[in-house]
């Protein structure tokens, strides 16, 4: 498996399992639980190992105040191999002078989510704009390993509780929701709007 938020050793720690025997079922747990809060946040916290290019229209993503213009873009997790261009087909322009948003956002171990131009414009309807970067987030917020483990807890445990429902004598039955409300506090402050 690759690119989960929490590791296997810390994930056995949580449930309390020393053995090797259900180590497969606890990486799918955890691959899965980390799949579900990309689906849930509209984002990854895993870091690209490379720059990748990506490609963008302006259209809908430029936000404009007395600043400049602010590109919002998907999560960039590295400055490394960042490189910035505009244009369309064959004819690209790197673009210079840019400031990543928000301010100090990798000494902070958070992403990168937007390209401010204080002077000149990010194109015209017909402009594309052009990203190579390592995308995704600098290292994995605490609160996103801490949900990864409880739904990964949630999900290893689910075999215990057919048609999502659970029970003991002394509480009686009881459905299980889709998503741990710990596990939506945790992640709702990275959620995307739009997501969740």
């Amino acid at each position: 498996m690759a690119n989960e938020y929490a590791t296997l050793a810390d994930f056995k720690t949580q449930v309390g399992i020393t053995d090797n025997d259900r180590d497969a079922l606890l990486n799918n747990a955890l691959a899965a639980a980390s799949r579900a809060i990309d689906k849930k946040t509209g984002r990854r916290f895993w870091l690209d190992p490379s720059a990748v290019q990506r490609t963008f229209s302006p259209r809908g993503r430029v936000v404009r105040d007395e600043r400049g213009e602010l590109l919002l873009i998907d999560d960039i997790g590295s400055a490394t191999g960042l490189v910035v261009e505009t244009g369309s087909g064959s004819s690209w322009t790197a673009v210079t002078g840019y400031e990543t948003q928000p301010d100090n956002a990798l000494l902070d171990s958070q992403a990168i989510t937007g390209l401010l131009l204080a002077a000149g414009t990010w194109g015209t309807i017909t402009t594309r704009v052009r990203i190579t970067a390592r995308w995704g987030w600098p290292s994995v917020p605490d609160e996103i390993e801490q949900a990864t483990l409880l739904q990964a807890g949630r999900l290893f445990k689910r075999k215990d509780s057919p048609e999502g429902v659970a029970g003991s004598a002394e509480w009686g039955l009881v459905r299980v929701p889709n998503l741990d409300p710990d596990v939506r506090a945790l992640i709702e402050p990275y959620m995307l709007p739009g997501f969740g």
